[in-house]
């Protein structure tokens, strides 16, 4: 293999190790996001399930939830 060749070789060996680089982070990228997302809506979910049972509360309070 001459100069040329293994010059070749290496550029293409760098280049197929960038690309794995960059799958690997935006696939980091996007498991974190869907983290966040999950995170969001059981958050979302509780505020509802606490502001549900506040209105309640307050219907029972006033006689008009009976």
């Amino acid at each position: 293999m001459n100069s040329s060749e293994k010059m070749g070789y290496h550029a293409g060996e760098a280049k197929g190790q960038a690309k794995e680089k960059t799958s690997n982070v935006v696939d980091s990228a996007c498991n974190k996001a869907q983290s966040a997302k999950d995170s969001m809506q059981e958050a979302g979910q509780q505020m509802k399930a606490k502001a549900g049972g506040a209105a309640d509360d307050v219907k029972n309070a006033t006689g008009i939830g009976k």
